[in-house]
Parts: structure tokens; C-alpha cells; sequence
């Protein structure tokens, strides 16, 4: 463990989480965020700020990026330019082809790509219980170890790089079409008189029911929404998702529909609100 240094890029509202169980398992931190405000907190629990992604990655044999989207992650490793050998963890969510891209970026500089998105959101990243959709080479499991045993409370392997990637698209359709369906369960018992919290009753303990319904559910009828994972979010990982089916002769209808709302909801400017926030679509209408 001691041997491992790692270079966290982009600490937002998962990279943050994830950095503070990075230094709190006693691995050297580095960390650097375009918006260096929002890395300095981290200086209090022992990492190193950068004010460069070259900077962050000088003397670290691991780097982690956790930006918003391929282009943001493809200018963080060419402004960072990781000496050749090291391990690049990267578990931001860009799609299948952003994967492909990143893993010909990760080859032509001499990287070890490992696609590594995660499933979980805010609270599961401060907590260090995040799920580690890992793929890549074999030899890289041991070298990651460290890092995946600090933010997550398992990590599936599940072959070469580019299927941790297909992997999380597939449950983040399941997480989109949850949020979007207890939008529409709620907005429709509202449209028949009823009060909303009767459906929560209803399903409570049966076959029907899962945590994520009450936590999403619960969140909109309190408008609480305090960003977890955001409305942008949800739009760019659905639109990917989509993206891939097409491209594979695949037609989604209820995927489509879905992307559909969390793209209005950004158009309605609620971009930076929790996903939940697609209940307003709904009450609006």
C-alpha cells in the first residue's frame, strides 16, 4: 500500500468523496481540479493540491480521473501526460466510444488503461461504498487493489477494458428509468387526488418496492434537490446510452422517452439540481 501514489484529476461531487477515502486508507494523494477551489478542502485530510494536472501526476504511478465527459477526461490526461507505465484509472461515465477513445489515448502515451466507472452517487463516494465496475488487463488487478479497496465496498471485474464502461450504462438505464417512473407514479396519484405518499405505502415492503424509490421519491415530494447526481448528469448518460443501443441495432423506445425528460429538465434550467428534480417536468405540465 505504501508504494502506491496516487493522482486524483477532477475532484467534484464524486471526485471528492473519493479522494477523502483515497488519503483516508494512507495512500499519497495528489489531487488537482480545473476549479482548484473545490480541491483545496482536501488539503486537510493530507493530500497534496495541485495547481496542474502535469503537476498532480509528477512522482504518482496510478492516476484516477473523474471528470464530466471524454473531452473533459481526454484534456485532463494530455494536460497531465502520465509518464509511460502508469496505471490510469478511469472512472468518469463516457460511453462505449468514449472508452475506445480514451483506451487509443491511453495507448498511444504507454498507459495502462483500466475502465473503472462506479456505480453510486454522492453519499456512497463520501462513504467509500461505491461499486468498482473494473475492466482491463489482468496484470493491472493487483496494482489497483489499494485504490478500489478505498473507494468502494466491491469491485467486479468483468474482462477486457471498455466492458466496465458497457456495464455501467446498462445500470445507469436501470437508475434513470427508476427516477423517471416514481416521477410519473407520483405526478399521476397528484392528477387523480390522491396524496402521493400513499403509493410509498402501497408498494412498501412487497415485491415492488426498493430503497432508491423511497430515497427518490421522498427527495421530490420534499423538493429536496440537493445534487447528488445531477439533471446534466442524467441527460449526458442517457443520451450514451441511447447512442449505444442505436449503434448496435438496437431501439430503445422507453430509453429514448427517458433521455427525453432529463433533457427538458436541463432546457427548463435544472442542470445543476439532482436528477430527482425531473419531477418538475411533470408538475409544470
Amino acid at each position: 500500500m505504501g508504494d502506491t501514489t496516487v493522482a486524483l484529476l477532477g475532484t467534484g461531487v464524486m471526485g471528492a468523496g473519493m479522494a477523502r477515502n483515497i488519503a483516508a486508507a494512507g495512500l499519497a494523494l495528489r489531487v488537482w481540479n480545473r476549479t482548484r477551489a473545490k480541491a483545496e478542502p482536501l488539503a486537510a485530510v493530507g493530500a497534496v493540491v495541485a495547481d496542474t494536472a502535469a503537476s498532480a501526476v509528477d512522482g504518482a504511478n496510478t492516476v484516477v480521473t473523474m471528470q464530466f465527459d471524454t473531452d473533459s477526461v481526454a484534456a485532463a490526461i494530455e494536460a497531465a501526460d502520465p509518464a509511460p507505465g502508469t496505471v490510469w484509472i478511469q472512472s468518469a461515465t463516457v460511453g462505449v466510444d468514449g472508452a475506445a477513445r480514451l483506451a487509443d489515448l491511453a495507448a498511444a502515451r504507454n498507459l495502462i488503461y483500466v475502465d473503472a466507472p462506479v456505480l453510486g452517487t454522492r453519499k456512497p463516494a463520501e462513504d467509500g461504498t461505491l461499486v468498482v465496475l473494473a475492466s482491463g488487463p489482468d496484470d493491472a488487478h493487483e496494482r489497483c487493489a489499494p485504490v478500489f479497496d478505498a473507494i468502494g465496498a466491491r469491485t467486479l471485474w468483468v474482462g477486457p477494458a471498455g466492458n466496465g464502461s458497457r456495464l455501467k450504462l446498462v445500470a445507469n438505464l436501470w437508475v434513470a428509468t427508476v427516477t423517471t417512473g416514481v416521477a410519473e407514479v407520483l405526478a399521476l396519484a397528484g392528477s387523480l387526488g390522491l396524496d402521493p405518499h400513499l403509493f410509498f405505502q402501497a408498494v412498501k415492503g412487497g415485491g415492488l418496492d426498493a430503497p432508491y424509490v423511497h430515497l427518490k421519491g421522498g427527495a421530490m415530494l420534499a423538493d429536496n434537490y440537493a445534487p447528488s447526481f445531477t439533471m446534466e448528469g442524467a441527460a449526458k448518460d442517457t443520451q450514451l446510452i441511447v447512442a449505444a443501443a442505436a449503434e448496435n441495432g438496437l431501439d430503445l423506445p422507453v430509453a429514448r422517452a427517458v433521455a427525453e425528460r432529463f433533457a427538458a429538465g436541463v432546457a427548463a434550467g435544472h442542470a445543476e439540481l439532482d436528477m430527482a428534480a425531473t419531477y418538475l417536468n411533470y408538475r409544470a405540465e
